[in-house]
């Protein structure tokens, strides 16, 4: 079978190519067949390469307008050439492909990896982040489609990782704050992460608040949990369990990580909290926590 991973990265050297030289090239089908013949010569499925390329080509300014509504804080010729491209191959094959050829989670993954290999270190989070935002708006099409690279594993046998994350809280001034993130999907949530290897919950909670909000907590009360299911490019389906804890600290500065996708970091009054958009399955975490908050200062009164 022919390397479809192989096939786009050639597209994206293509498309890169084009568009670092002000979206200007003698013949832009001519660069395609030279570089399939540097880079993949009898192992990349040219059909497909010609395909995506003429695809994207022909939907650009619609695929454009896409990433632009997907990614309002990053205005289009700000986002890195290689990054730019492998969101308009992503999205092709998202929007206008053939989902039988590559199903949309196919598709995506692809992307990821794509940014993963040719972009920055942050490519992979932000070309995620923008290409699952589309593909929710668009209703989770083709959610059971797999590639071979994702195993299909009962519920039972799927590996589970343990994280762990805090709802953090402060006073300042006699008012209640609280401090959430903002990550890459467009949605208000709290700071999580893994649990490594000989650490406490209440350690890990103490690292990812820094890490990722510059913040030193102080964990408390456990306010719940919740599970939800992931696909690993190696691992397949993987099903990870988040413990959640009330934390407090000193109200001061938040200064937002550079990990898993953040773009922002707030302190939020508890009332600014309820018109917040947040996932379905953190809200009740984090109405717990407001509950028990508002229930320790009536104790304190």
């Amino acid at each position: 079978m022919a390397n479809r991973h192989l096939s786009r990265s050639v597209v994206l050297q293509t498309l890169f190519e084009w568009d670092f030289n002000n979206k200007s090239l003698p013949s832009i089908t001519s660069t395609l067949a030279e570089n399939a013949e540097e880079f993949a010569e009898g192992n990349g499925d040219r059909s497909y390469m010609d395909v995506v390329l003429s695809g994207v080509m022909q939907n650009l300014e619609a695929l454009d307008k896409v990433i632009e509504k997907a990614a309002p804080d990053w205005p289009l010729e700000k986002i890195a050439v290689v990054d730019r491209n492998i969101l308009r191959i992503g999205l092709f094959e998202l929007l206008f492909g053939d989902h039988n050829e590559a199903p949309p989670k196919v598709a995506i993954n692809e992307a990821i990896e794509l940014g993963k290999s040719f972009g920055g270190d942050a490519s992979g989070r932000f070309i995620n982040g923008v290409l699952g935002s589309v593909y929710r708006e668009l209703g989770e099409p083709g959610k059971d489609q797999t590639s071979n690279k994702i195993k299909n594993i009962p519920y039972s046998d799927m590996p589970v990782e343990n994280l762990v994350g805090s709802f953090i809280y402060s006073n300042n001034d006699g008012k209640v704050m609280v401090a959430l993130i903002y990550d890459v999907f467009g949605r208000w949530t709290l700071p999580k992460g893994h649990v490594e290897p000989g650490e406490s919950d209440f350690t890990t909670v103490k690292r990812i608040a820094a890490d990722e909000m510059g913040l030193d907590v102080n964990p408390a009360d456990e306010l719940g949990s919740n599970e939800y299911i992931a696909n690993d490019p190696e691992k397949g389906k993987v099903r990870k369990q988040v413990k959640y804890f009330l934390a407090n600290c000193e109200f001061g500065d938040i200064k937002v990580g550079e990990s898993d996708g953040l773009k922002d970091a707030k302190w939020f009054s508890l009332p600014e909290v309820v018109a917040l958009r947040f996932y379905k399955d953190i809200l009740p975490i984090v109405t717990k926590g407001a509950e028990l908050i508002l229930k320790t200062n009536e104790d304190k009164k």
